[in-house]
């Protein structure tokens, strides 16, 4: 098959990585992928495996960009593209515009998010061969806002290179790492992961390590992430949050993180403390690093965690019964050892790459069938 997948993300987040996965893992099965990006795109690094010729660069400013729609046009023309993949709601009428201008072609959308669509994307997706939610809850939503028919509308989890997980946790080596950010070798690390902003509720991380680090002395609390705003309003609440004397000795804000596998590894305890998670790529990877995971109960958290079985469910915004969590688990080593071991067979069995990247591929094929 031939396959466009088209994104204007400009930071890179679980949607890009879903796509760039994606792109990779049906190149390798032999399809030629096609990807439109924006200049400078932080997925350009992320498609490695497809042919310089293969990435095309536009505009793609908003929904109504005339010049990128076109462009799109061409491209699926000149290549014969048969499947238009399209992952921003932003891109999903230039992609629209596309199909129109190429009958022959497909177009799929995945809804990555659970928030509500415009009236100019509910017409577009009306235009779309399939729809695809990453999770059970998007899919829910998108029901509930009327969006997709029963018949157009699938689920396909988010998948993980879980391999990449279960080898990095095998082959650890825990000092290296505590050396480097210069932490005694005993110590117990706690950490999150995330684009630093208020939905994913770093604050909330830290007030409740202001309630466990006085039971933990040996403690230290990590935050990998970065803020994509032009203001950088939020870095600078964690960072001046971060000065207070009684976190200032605890906490480290360790920016962008190039091997995630390595971290998870390293931590004893991973939280995710968000106000909304469409699926929670984060906890899935944590999971499959056999990290003990302690998750707000946001509605993605709740299809990736069995509570007390896989990890530790509690309530959004909920500080207190955060901090009671973490302190459990850093005061019970043979319960984190349980729940850790218990999440990484859940995550290898339920979210793997493979398995993500073979059912979008069968609905790929089912969609060229109908004609």
């Amino acid at each position: 098959m031939k396959i466009l997948q088209i994104s204007s993300a400009q930071s890179l987040g679980g949607g890009e990585r879903h796509l760039a996965d994606l792109a990779g893992g049906l190149a390798k099965l032999g399809h030629d992928v096609y990807a439109a990006i924006r200049p400078n795109s932080p997925l350009l690094p992320q498609l490695k495996t497809l042919p310089n010729k293969n990435i095309t660069t536009l505009p793609l400013r908003n929904a109504l960009d005339a010049i990128s729609a076109r462009g799109l046009a061409r491209l699926v023309s000149q290549n014969q593209i048969q499947i238009i993949h399209a992952h921003m709601a932003r891109d999903y009428p230039l992609a629209a515009y596309a199909v129109r201008k190429n009958p022959g072609a497909r177009l799929i959308i995945t809804r990555h998010v659970l928030f509500p669509l415009n009236r100019l994307h509910r017409i577009t997706l009306a235009k779309a061969a399939r729809i695809i939610a990453v999770s059970e809850a998007v899919a829910r939503q998108l029901r509930i806002d009327g969006i997709a028919s029963v018949e157009k509308l699938s689920v396909v989890l988010n998948g993980i290179d879980t391999r990449r997980f279960v080898e990095a946790r095998a082959n650890f080596d825990r000092r290296h790492l505590l050396e480097r950010w210069r932490l005694p070798e005993q110590s117990l690390l706690v950490g999150t992961v995330g684009e630093l902003t208020p939905l994913k509720g770093q604050e909330d991380f830290l007030h409740a390590v202001l309630k466990v680090s006085p039971q933990f002395p040996t403690a230290h609390f990590i935050i990998a992430g970065l803020d994509h705003t032009r203001t950088k309003e939020y870095l600078t609440r964690l960072e001046k949050l971060i000065e207070q004397p009684e976190l200032r000795p605890y906490v480290t804000l360790i920016g962008w993180v190039e091997d995630l596998a390595q971290l998870y590894s390293a931590l004893d305890v991973f939280v995710s403390s968000s106000h909304t998670e469409s699926f929670g790529l984060a906890i899935a990877e944590a999971m499959a690093s056999s990290t003990a995971v302690v998750a707000t109960a946001t509605e993605g958290a709740r299809e990736l965690v069995r509570p007390r079985e896989t990890g530790l469910l509690v309530p959004i915004g909920a500080i207190d019964q955060i901090a009671q969590e973490i302190a459990g688990l850093l005061s019970d080593a043979d319960k984190r050892i349980r729940l850790g071991q218990a999440a990484q067979a859940f995550a290898c069995a339920n979210f793997s790459l493979e398995r993500m990247i073979a059912e979008t591929e069968r609905i790929y094929e089912e969609v060229l069938q109908k004609d």
